[in-house]
């Protein structure tokens, strides 16, 4: 057709505008093919193929892995492929089983599947951090500190951290000497004393537990509705896929 389908560099291969045009329309169809073959597997003695799934760092951690943990050693003809990106992709055009987002980021037209409990956010600091700064009492309190800030690709720029007590919702802007774009590397500095920091309260528990870290401004961090695995609405669950929904499904 004299048309550029992709652009290949040495690092990446990427659809064109006519590619990703192309990719929308024929996406169904190749959907029907794979869930055609897939469900070749109920002939089989154990369900079986290869599911894709993205999801952002904390819930892969968190709550795939664990559930995978269980599910994969009894259904060895099963094979799950997690790509672990923290933007908001395109389950059709990256050719996703599902995705995994929290409640309030899934669209409408999706099937959502609760895998996991509410969420709260904590804002933190070490002990030798607050040797040297007075504890914040209140969210405004946070632009007198030296704040660890992540950059988040979803939001094209640094993160405001939200807050809500009552009716009150605020959003601030904090300022700080670092910058970091990985859960890890936020919670190494902030141990370290290098700021505050602004993160899941799961992922930093037996820091607090131990004493290691101190936690701030608990009271205007409510709980939130955790993640879901969601997936197009159209889509026939083959059997090994019914396998993993049932497997991460939360229950309280």
């Amino acid at each position: 057709m004299g048309l550029r389908l992709l652009t290949r560099t040495t690092r990446s291969v990427a659809p064109t505008e006519a590619g990703e045009r192309l990719l929308r329309t024929l996406g169904p169809a190749l959907d029907q093919i794979d869930t055609g073959l897939a469900a070749l597997g109920d002939l089989r003695e154990k369900p079986g193929g290869t599911i894709r799934i993205t999801a952002a760092e904390h819930p892969a951690d968190s709550i795939l892995l664990p559930a995978l943990q269980q599910l994969l050693p009894d259904y060895p003809d099963i094979k799950v492929e997690v790509e672990v990106d923290n933007t908001l992709l395109d389950l059709v055009a990256g050719r996703y089983d599902a995705g995994v987002r929290l409640g309030e980021q899934v669209a409408k037209d999706m099937v959502a599947v609760r895998i996991g409990p509410d969420i709260r956010m904590a804002v933190i600091g070490a002990p030798s951090y607050f040797a040297r700064h007075p504890q914040p009492k209140t969210p405004q309190d946070l632009t007198d500190h030296n704040c660890i800030n992540i950059r988040l690709p979803t939001l094209g720029g640094l993160y405001a951290w939200e807050f809500e007590k009552g009716r009150r919702e605020m959003k601030v802007r904090v300022e700080g000497q670092l910058v970091v774009n990985t859960a890890p590397l936020l919670n190494k500095a902030v141990l370290a004393g290098l700021g505050l920091a602004f993160v899941f309260e799961d992922q930093v528990r037996g820091h607090l537990e131990a004493g290691r870290l101190v936690r701030v401004l608990a009271d205007w961090c409510p709980p939130f509705p955790g993640y879901h695995l969601y997936y197009p609405s159209r889509r026939q669950p083959t059997p090994a896929f019914a396998l993993l929904v049932e497997a991460l499904r939360y229950r309280r």
